[in-house]
């Protein structure tokens, strides 16, 4: 509320201030005022062939100087590599069946993409006789020792339904008054 009111008095008559402001006369800048030490230098002919002359000293002290510079070796880094790639990685199509809009169309050898995982997940729960570990590691192209971390440590979730009377009691429990 408060920026509308101040927008208002900023805005009020701004075309004629503008122009009142524009058709004002300039002020004429203070004149520039010559130092005595700059007009002496510029006029005076002998500070001028000081500054020219060649001072036969001071050369031959500028022929004795030798500079000799080399480059320091270069050094190549170690991690300069890490965003061009070394080799081509090998990689492969997913399977992933009726969800293919979902994920990516190929992996590297090796891993796995989310929509693969949470099938192979899924099936090793439904079925775990026929998906075994070594079947999940002969199948997608991974090691046995991570198939047997993912199948141990990732469960997908699993959906329970309660039965009627345990919603009652739950929906029926009133919370106690704080006194």
């Amino acid at each position: 509320m408060g920026g509308r009111v101040t927008r208002v008095f900023r805005n009020f008559n701004v075309e004629n201030r503008a122009s009142r402001e524009i058709g004002k006369e300039k002020p004429t800048p203070a004149p520039w005022h010559r130092t005595a030490r700059l007009d002496a230098m510029a006029d005076s002919p002998e500070i001028k062939e000081e500054v020219l002359r060649k001072d036969d000293r001071f050369l031959t002290l500028l022929k004795d100087v030798y500079v000799e510079s080399r480059d320091p070796p270069m050094r190549v880094k170690d991690g300069g590599g890490e965003h061009l790639p070394s080799k081509q990685e090998e990689k492969r199509l997913t399977k992933l069946g009726h969800l293919e809009g979902l994920d990516v169309k190929k992996v590297p050898k090796g891993k796995i993409s989310l929509v693969e995982a949470l099938t192979l997940l899924n099936n090793h729960k439904l079925q775990p006789q026929i998906w075994t570990a070594e079947k999940i590691a002969a199948e997608y192209s991974l090691e046995l020792k991570e198939v047997n971390s993912l199948l141990e440590f990732f469960i997908p979730f699993a959906v329970q339904e309660f039965p009627k009377e345990t919603k009652k009691a739950i929906t029926s429990h009133k919370p106690k008054k704080l006194t």
